[in-house]
């Protein structure tokens, strides 16, 4: 189909097809090809797409009112969709600011994290220690806590440059501890830190539960989550978990932080909390912090469409679904079942070096050599070179390069919560086929007799 040229713009050059409609897991293009969803887009359709209930609930809104500005009107769906949110929290998380992404949600944890300091007498605490790598967003000031050089290069001199310490990379390590030492040892990174930059100037400490694009769904031991609760309520520093990607329901729970019992100050979420049906995210902070800042002349900090009426209908009726069809619970299903079929594929294709992950936030890694986990060589452009192949073949996957950016090369496999197991062998019948084709142009070893 010849088209006119572009006047958009966005990262690349990239030439893609015109999408045509999506259903369930699926896209399809004009010209009528096929493609699975193999990653939700940007982990965003948690629910897949064009779910009819949920376009009925946005058309119910659209005949309504599409937009009230939040400081002239409350509106029913963003005072629904607050206390649904609050409903779905831990104990203490009660008070929702709504904006329309991930980057916005962090920029706004961040914001109120500092305002409420100023509240209580604790002006000197500004740093927000995150970790290396890691990724919290585009705006500048989640630029500063993010943890890439290859996003942040050329921006670094119009930001502040954030303190940060290691990512829990443990399946990169090569040392006599056990699972649980390893977290301890990551988590008291964090102690360290904190001392060498002054506890008094420390306001928070910001990380994800699950790694997203960054690490490549990057699970710390479970003995780390704990740990370094307690060091922030130890030095009396906010904990704020980046749930933009974890949260509503990708890794089995509502919240990732389920997974380990742990109550943050403050919850970032974006993604799959809109599914992709509008742009949506959220902020929630405990109230006694909401309180202080009202009290104090009130939250200096606000977007346009924060809590529009017509995404907030969209995001309620997403959680709906996903209670009524049981989403979540097929997601924590699903993802045993994704991430042993991963997990398999070790036995016939060597290079793969690593499988990790929780619920449908899964991700594989590639190496030369699998025990000292060495990098693909780097001009084999291997994480643009598998996705190519694997979305000629009619499935999108999303991959990063994990060591600085630069090198070493991720590929994350999440599709929809929705996926059922028959969708899953679609998804590896695929998935081997480009791993296939990878390997014969690369001359790697490929264990012909590893799967049945």
């Amino acid at each position: 189909m010849k088209t006119e040229p572009s006047h958009l713009f966005y990262q690349s050059r990239q030439p893609r097809p015109f999408l045509d409609y999506g259903e369930g897991i699926y896209l399809y293009d004009v010209s009528g090809k096929r493609y699975i969803d193999g990653s939700s887009g940007a982990m965003v359709s948690n629910i897949g797409h064009s779910n009819p209930t949920v376009l009925a609930k946005m058309k119910a809104q659209m005949e309504r009112a599409t937009f009230g500005y939040r400081l002239h009107f409350r509106t029913e769906p963003s005072e629904q969709l607050a206390a649904k949110v609050a409903g779905l929290m831990p104990a203490g998380l009660d008070r929702v600011f709504f904006v329309s992404g991930g980057s916005e949600a962090v920029e706004t944890a961040i914001k109120l994290a500092r305002q409420y300091a100023v509240t209580q007498g604790q002006g000197s605490r500004w740093k927000v220690i995150s970790r290396m790598p890691s990724y919290h967003g585009a705006t500048m000031g989640s630029l500063g806590v993010t943890g890439s050089p290859l996003f942040t290069g050329a921006f670094a001199p119009m930001f502040e440059e954030m303190p940060k310490i290691p990512a829990p990379t443990c399946y990169l390590d090569r040392d006599n501890l056990s699972e649980e030492e390893r977290g301890i040892k990551y988590a008291e990174m964090l102690r360290e830190k904190i001392l060498a930059e002054g506890p008094d100037s420390v306001l928070a400490f910001l990380m994800e539960p699950v790694g997203g694009a960054s690490t490549g769904a990057l699970v710390a031991p479970d003995s780390y989550y704990a740990r370094v609760a307690e060091i922030c309520r130890e030095y009396g520093i906010l904990l704020i978990y980046d749930e933009v990607m974890t949260g509503a329901g990708r890794t089995g729970t509502f919240l990732a932080a389920e997974h380990w019992g742990v109550s943050p100050d403050i919850v970032a979420m974006s993604k799959g909390f809109g599914a992709g049906y509008a742009p949506l995210g959220a902020v929630v902070a405990r109230n006694d912090m909401v309180e202080a800042l009202l009290d104090a002349g009130g939250f200096q900090h606000g977007f346009t469409y924060a809590g529009n009426p017509l995404a907030c209908a969209a995001g309620l009726a997403v959680l709906e679904e996903m209670e009524a069809h049981d989403i979540i619970g097929n997601a924590a299903r699903m993802g045993d079942v994704l991430k042993a079929r991963l997990s398999g594929l070790m036995e016939r294709y060597p290079f793969i070096g690593d499988v990790r992950g929780k619920g449908l936030l899964l991700a594989f890694e590639l190496v030369s050599d699998r025990e000292t986990m060495a990098v693909l060589p780097k001009d084999w452009n291997a994480n643009v070179e598998l996705v190519e192949l694997a979305y000629e073949r009619g499935l999108i996957i999303y991959s990063r390069r994990t060591r600085g950016g630069k090198e070493g090369d991720h590929f994350l496999v999440c599709p929809p919560l929705i996926v059922t197991e028959a969708q899953i062998d679609e998804i590896m019948e695929i998935l081997c086929d480009a791993l296939d084709a990878f390997a014969a142009r690369h001359d790697l070893p490929v264990l012909e007799g590893a799967l049945s």
